[in-house]
């Protein structure tokens, strides 16, 4: 099962300001605990969205919105994307994470990402068949 840790924004975080050397260093530790484990897949911080952009669908028109945007607490600034065994033991890894955002409450929110299986007996085969010609395209696993 693979499950995507993502890491709340806060105020810092959208303003730009870098993680001190101590914060770095620990999440360094941490990383390098998951890729022993086998575990960790991936992981990279996100540049604040005074930098990104959405585009919003609505029918066939799409609408482009250049960050900054609203309501730091509901934005992104972190990803891990993990493989384990459960939810449960997802949990227990975003247990061990330093604070992401010290000095302030920070949240790790945990989502499952979804497999080929999750779509029935039927399209699985086909949906299997797209993903492998993908990652053989890309050098991905």
């Amino acid at each position: 099962m693979r499950f995507m840790m993502l890491v709340k924004a806060n105020p810092d975080s959208e303003a730009g300001v870098m993680p001190d050397e101590g914060l770095l260093g620990e999440m360094g530790r941490y990383n390098e605990e998951m890729a022993r484990a086998g575990v960790l897949l991936a992981g990279e911080g996100l540049h604040p969205t005074s930098r990104g952009a959405r585009v919003r669908f609505s029918g066939d028109r799409r609408t482009v919105a250049h960050g900054p945007f609203p309501a730091a607490r509901e934005l992104v600034a972190g990803f891990w994307l993990i493989q384990v065994k459960s939810r449960e033991e997802a949990v227990e890894w975003a247990r061990r994470c330093p604070n992401p955002t010290p000095g302030s409450e920070g949240e790790i929110e945990i989502r499952q990402v979804f497999s080929a299986d999750d779509f029935g007996p039927a399209l699985t085969p086909v949906l299997r068949e797209a993903e492998d010609r993908l990652r053989a395209r890309t050098g991905r696993p």
